[in-house]
């Protein structure tokens, strides 16, 4: 498969040559591709996404450093409100030169003097993203019983709240208290 020089996350690496130490700095902003996500919480697609790079040759290839800010859109793991907040990602990668690469050896490879970002970009992203988003520390979540989303009714109770697996053990409970107060009339 070819890298299209064209596509906004295949960085062309020319400039740079093969000589290690030398480097060039980019600020770019890119839409954001699909699924760059996990199932509740992700970067909507076509969002754009903040990169700030450092590409430097070094003798193995040319590493790539830097941060994606994206804007994250999802739903809260407690109560399926939405969640809305900002993520920054730290990214670093090796990109290998071919005739360095080791066989078997799983590399981001370079091609030619092109590299490409997506795959770096998508393990920075997802790694970074909370397992569990909320949409506020203190979210109370969903009532168990009902499903009401317990942050818009805060005094949300039911009637007979108990649980009917207990329903035996309260049956023997009063039994033992009505045989107490027979034990006391005699």
């Amino acid at each position: 498969m070819r890298l299209d020089p064209r596509a906004p996350l295949v960085l062309s690496t020319k400039e740079l040559g093969r000589q290690p130490g030398s480097a060039r700095s980019l600020e770019l902003s890119v839409t954001a591709p699909t699924n760059l996500g996990i199932e509740l919480i992700g970067v909507p697609e076509g969002s754009p996404v903040e990169l700030q790079l450092r590409l430097e040759a070094v003798a193995e290839g040319v590493l790539v450093s830097g941060r994606a800010r994206a804007v994250l859109a999802g739903e809260c793991a407690r109560c399926l409100g939405a969640v809305a907040s900002q993520l920054e990602a730290p990214i670093q990668e090796l990109y290998v030169y071919p005739d360095r690469a080791i066989d078997g050896v799983d590399d981001a490879r370079l091609e030619g003097d092109l590299l490409d970002l997506e795959p770096a970009l998508r393990d920075a992203v997802v790694l970074a993203l909370p397992y569990r988003p909320v949409c506020r520390p203190d979210c109370p979540g969903l009532c168990p019983v009902c499903g009401a989303r317990l942050a818009d009714q805060p005094r949300h109770a039911h009637d007979g709240d108990t649980d009917p697996r207990w329903s035996a053990l309260a049956a023997l409970g009063s039994n033992e208290a009505g045989a107490r107060t027979g034990e006391d009339e005699e």
